[in-house]
């Protein structure tokens, strides 16, 4: 492409945003008035502009003036000048303009970041110079590590000194280094945070409005977080997970994507539970491709992890460990029974008996337990506890598999699980597969008490699933599934005394606060952009806490809490 090309494509995304924020007269008097209140050294502005080709990282340069409008020149000549002498193929521009800026000491940072408990959560801009010539927005912090977050365990350790400084001398400079700026000497003893107004320009030219603070902070404005926004983000991330599978039907596992580094330490239990999510949201698509893709999944499991110990009882075993884990038989079980109904074969039957009798083998059946982990080649126990997850993901799995066989045992194994985690109080779990096992029994066994410890796991959880800071997408889980159950409870006309009081207004309103706030875990191009290889990140689901991560699993859980929040919405805008 030619550099005048180039220059031109340039100009029709930055020229669109232009138009969108300074020719409407209401938006330009707004970002007037708006930066007017901020200035810490008088009559200064500022405009970064990120510039993407979707293939690496953005490059983000800025304009300083005395206007708001100067300020948009020299960035915007910036920008010019970059995309000229690279032959920079523009796809996604980013404005921020600085809206709110406030001095601080560097040392009362590291109080802020402890407050927050989750790594790059720190959601403002940072200048290390009053004037902003040494200056990154929010984006680039957490996207080039510039900050140090200290863990969790150090901050219950109290292993924290306050003079330690929070910003990474070392990382700001590779990072001035790369983008041809001069380094830093040192971190100096005061800096300024700030908050900005940002308008994103896709490759269409559209531009969107972005939020500017709190855990919103980039992304764009959404009024309404319906089916019309959700379902075509499910697909994005259903595509995402689904081309994951490569051709020996092993996943890539997953990606950190601030330097796309591939996570090596595989899971099958993982694997089963992606597969299971795919083939749960197939919905018919008669897609061959992908159906080859579910297929060679399937068999990469059962054909390297799948040992009987005799003829009717079957265990998924951990390789790189010699475990028989509970987890593994039941998101087997999952996996299979959804494939045989999604696509009316009986092709796994005998696989789905014997992992099912795997999993009552390694129940109590006088009390209900289970127990989590056997050693493999002896079949011996070995862990009576590793994760509160197996136990109701392994009465899923038994209900699912009685749908099946019809097989009684199955089901009264699974009743015995839940009459365990009724007398246990397993609410206190917050589990989402405790969730998914009362949703799914409730259809052959309607007993209120079911019904009614459903809507308990919802109440005692409600309030502080609400204000998670983090994406907390299991948690989403757990809310959406608990609305099918007592939809059922409804249509049955099953009440009682506790469930008439459950208040499902409280329920709904959580359930849509959490669906806006989950679409901070979805890698629209205006987060992507900030990543190495944003091309290879846009359209997932990562978890910001966890360094970006995109995971298969991670992926699994997203799509199918927001799979039936779409499938319940209408009678949740209801109650909203």
């Amino acid at each position: 492409m030619s550099a005048s090309k180039v220059a031109k494509q340039k100009n029709n995304h930055i020229d669109a945003l232009f138009q969108y924020i300074f020719v409407g007269k209401d938006m330009a008097d707004e970002i007037i008035n708006s930066v007017q209140r901020i200035a810490i050294i008088k009559n200064l502005y500022v405009v970064f502009l990120s510039i993407c080709d979707a293939k690496s990282r953005a490059v983000v340069v800025k304009g300083r003036g005395e206007t708001v409008y100067e300020a948009w020149h020299n960035a915007e000549q910036a920008a010019d000048a970059m995309i000229e002498n690279s032959g920079y193929d523009v796809k996604w521009v980013k404005a921020d303009i600085v809206n709110c800026a406030k001095s601080m000491k560097t040392i009362e940072l590291n109080k802020e970041l402890i407050k927050l408990h989750y790594r790059y959560f720190f959601r403002e801009g940072i200048a290390l110079k009053s004037d902003f010539d040494v200056a990154f927005i929010e984006a680039e912090i957490n996207a080039n590590k510039l900050i140090n977050y200290y863990t969790e365990k150090e901050i219950i350790n109290k292993a924290l000194d306050q003079e330690t400084e929070a910003l990474s001398h070392d990382r700001i400079n590779k990072y001035q280094i790369a983008r041809g700026e001069k380094v830093i000497e040192s971190i100096p003893e005061k800096i300024i945070s700030f908050s900005t107004m940002g308008f994103f320009c896709d490759d269409r030219l559209e531009v969107h409005e972005l939020f500017d603070v709190g855990p919103d902070c980039g992304r764009r404005i959404i009024e309404q977080v319906d089916t019309k926004i959700v379902s075509p983000i499910i697909e994005s991330a259903y595509d995402y997970l689904a081309n994951m599978i490569m051709p020996n039907g092993e996943f890539v596992y997953g990606y950190y994507p601030i330097y796309h580094n591939e996570i090596d330490n595989y899971n099958i239990l993982r694997h089963a539970g992606s597969v299971w999510s795919l083939i749960k949201l197939y919905n018919g698509k008669n897609d061959a491709g992908l159906l080859r893709k579910i297929d060679s999944a399937i068999e990469y499991l059962t054909s390297r992890f799948v040992i009987y110990r005799d003829d009717n009882t079957a265990y998924v075993v951990e390789r790189k460990s010699s475990e028989l884990k509970l987890g593994g038989n039941a998101l087997t079980v999952l996996m299979l029974t959804e494939y045989m109904e999604c696509f009316d074969t009986d092709k796994y039957m005998k696989l789905l008996k014997a992992l099912s009798n795997g999993i009552l083998e390694m129940q109590n059946r006088k009390t209900g337990e289970f127990f989590h982990i056997w050693s493999y080649p002896s079949f011996e126990p070995l862990e009576e506890f590793r994760t509160i997850y197996y136990d109701g993901e392994a009465t899923y799995a038994l209900i699912r598999a009685y749908a099946l066989t019809g097989y009684d045992k199955y089901l009264n194994g699974a009743k015995q699980a839940i009459d365990n985690f009724i007398k246990k109080d397993y609410t206190r779990f917050r589990d989402h597969w405790v969730s998914y096992a009362l949703n799914e029994i409730t259809k052959y066994i309607p007993d209120v008490q079911y019904f009614e410890f459903a809507a308990k796991n919802v109440e005692k959880n409600l309030k502080r699933i609400h204000t998670m800071a983090r994406s907390a997408q299991t948690s989403f889980e757990l809310l959406t599934v608990a609305w099918q159950t007592l939809m059922r409870a409804q249509e049955k006309e099953i009440s009682s005394k506790y469930l008439r009081k459950l208040d499902k207004q409280a329920l709904a309103k959580t359930i849509y606060y959490r669906a806006q706030h989950l679409l901070n875990g979805y890698f629209f191009p205006e987060y992507a952009m900030y990543m190495k290889y944003p091309n290879k990140v846009v359209g997932a689901f990562f978890v910001r806490e966890d360094n970006f991560k995109i995971r298969i699993d991670e992926i699994q859980h997203y799509i199918l809490g927001y799979a039936l929040y779409c499938e319940n919405y209408e009678e949740i805008a209801k109650k909203l």
